[in-house]
């Protein structure tokens, strides 16, 4: 995992994906379970992320 200080506020799908290194489609599943919301931007509903969002889940998987 990335270092979160150095991120920007919003994260892209990808840029999430490489901070958690993990596939698209399970930050899609979990954004439909509500385990990491995402925030829709765009007319095709692109997924943004909080990176205090990023931040939490981090700490939560840790534990």
């Amino acid at each position: 995992m990335k270092k979160s200080k150095n991120l920007p506020e919003i994260l892209t799908l990808k840029e999430v994906c490489e901070v958690l290194n993990c596939h698209p489609n399970t930050l899609r599943n979990w954004d439909n379970e509500g385990t990491l919301k995402a925030i829709r931007f765009g007319k095709r509903g692109d997924r943004r992320y909080h990176k205090k969002d990023i931040e939490k889940l981090i700490i939560k998987m840790k534990n």
